[in-house]
């Protein structure tokens, strides 16, 4: 366990990202060698198939992990302010809140998919293929929970170099039971689904032992499972807010998703393998987000209010920085990453590819500065405005389905997300100076 209390907030921040963002590499690394998987072994339609799946899937354990995420910062706040007791009994109450919304979410899950997918008008060449790998991964959920509770535990008292680890391990595992069901066992789109969640599985209890065995001083004793109604309401709120934001982010892009299943499947492919490639290079900027969530707690635990305004200015500009080479990058090699994600040689898919990759990197400065302040924000227990900005973009996405998408195809898709992004951040940078000014007073 470190803090994040002491030290050059350059140095911290650095060393503590670093593992977030190997571990989120690790996994879109994962995610596109099981999309060329099962695009090669399996088929094109197969692609599109998980492609469209993902932001159901992403929505759910994206509410999950987002409550993880806000549970964890009474437990960074209490770390702060070195209160072993009220740390202990905040990652108790965490415990059995994700106990209660995995078990919810799943059975809705996998009553409500099929109609939902219905809604999205999911084309009929595809529909039993999403309808399986998603219903697979519902039944998984548990698992993923799981690790996510222990990932942001760990992460909230300062390691973030233990989950990389268990992330790793479950990346190898699912790149080798990739391999397994759907080269050699023929199981399909089934196999892909299956070896996800066996790994996730062995994933999540490799987690759960090492933090039972390594970090007992985190085991919440006898008497700290006890409701303590103060801090379940505080608990409650911060996940609530951070699923909320989460889940009211991925009903956008579920939103857009229905307006780009109506150009058809060659558009959706091209659409999953652009965002395969985009999604790994924003993982150089988001992933400081999250380390200013657990960096502002436990600074306001601590006290130490220059330090959060410090480090907010110091992540904008490593983000900054970054978000200049990605921008080199993309526009080098977003053309051979996307045809070989999509196992295609076609200009008509891979040219649609290229156009949303090209255009979204340049608005990284946006994207980058509101990672940072919607977590801080977050962090330090203001709530309404990240939700705010959230509900935002959902709105903007609603609009580019109903007037950009029908009158500019695909490139009503392309330019979504970006405009919600420049709005976004201009509210974040808003309710953030507000903030800052009130905390230093």
């Amino acid at each position: 366990m470190k803090e994040m209390t002491k030290g050059s907030p350059l140095k911290i921040i650095i060393r503590f990202t670093i593992p977030l963002i190997l571990g989120n590499v690790l996994q879109q690394l994962y995610n596109i060698v099981d999309s060329k998987i099962v695009s090669k072994y399996v088929g094109p339609d197969a692609f599109a198939a998980v492609g469209l799946t993902a932001v159901v899937s992403n929505m759910l354990i994206g509410f999950i992990n987002g409550c993880t995420q806000g549970f964890a910062i009474p437990v960074a706040l209490h770390f702060g302010a070195q209160s072993p007791e009220q740390m202990r009994k905040s990652i108790a109450g965490s415990v059995k809140l994700v106990l209660l919304d995995v078990a919810l979410l799943m059975s809705l899950g996998l009553i409500f998919i099929e109609p939902i997918l219905h809604l999205l008008h999911t084309p009929s060449d595809v529909f039993s293929d999403a309808l399986a790998y998603i219903t697979i991964i519902l039944l998984g959920m548990p698992f993923i929970s799981i690790y996510n509770e222990c990932a942001n535990v760990l992460r909230a008292v300062g390691d973030s170099r233990t989950p990389l680890y268990f992330l790793m391990l479950s990346v190898l595992l699912n790149t080798g039971f990739d391999l397994l069901f759907v080269k050699v066992l023929l199981l399909g789109i089934r196999g892909a689904a299956a070896a996800t969640i066996l790994s996730q599985f062995l994933c999540a209890a490799a987690c759960l032992c090492y933090i039972l065995f390594r970090y007992k001083e985190l085991i919440p004793k006898r008497e700290e499972w006890k409701t303590d109604h103060r801090l379940y309401t505080r608990l409650i709120t911060s996940g609530l807010s951070m699923g909320l934001m989460g889940c009211i982010v991925n009903i956008g892009t579920l939103i857009l998703q229905s307006g780009l299943n109506e150009l058809g499947t060659p558009t959706i492919t091209a659409h999953t393998s652009a965002r395969r490639f985009i999604d790994m290079l924003m993982i150089l900027i988001y992933t400081y987000g999250f380390t200013m969530t657990t960096y502002a707690s436990q600074n306001l635990g601590a006290g130490e209010y220059k330090r959060i305004r410090d480090g907010i200015r110091t992540s904008i500009g490593i983000v900054s920085v970054i978000s200049t080479l990605l921008i080199g990058v993309c526009f080098l090699i977003a053309e051979p990453i996307v045809r070989w994600i999509a196992s295609t040689d076609d200009p008509a898919i891979y040219q649609l590819s290229v156009n949303y990759c090209r255009f979204n990197v340049l608005f990284f400065y946006a994207l980058g500065p509101l990672f940072i302040f919607r977590c801080s924000l977050q962090g330090l227990g203001h709530r309404f405005i990240p939700l705010t900005a959230s509900v935002l973009e959902l709105c903007i996405k609603i609009c580019a389905v109903i007037f950009l998408v029908p009158r500019f195809d695909y490139w009503g898709v392309i330019v979504a997300e970006p405009l919600s992004w420049c709005v976004m951040t201009t509210l974040l940078a808003c309710g953030y100076l507000h903030t800052i000014r009130e905390i230093l007073r």
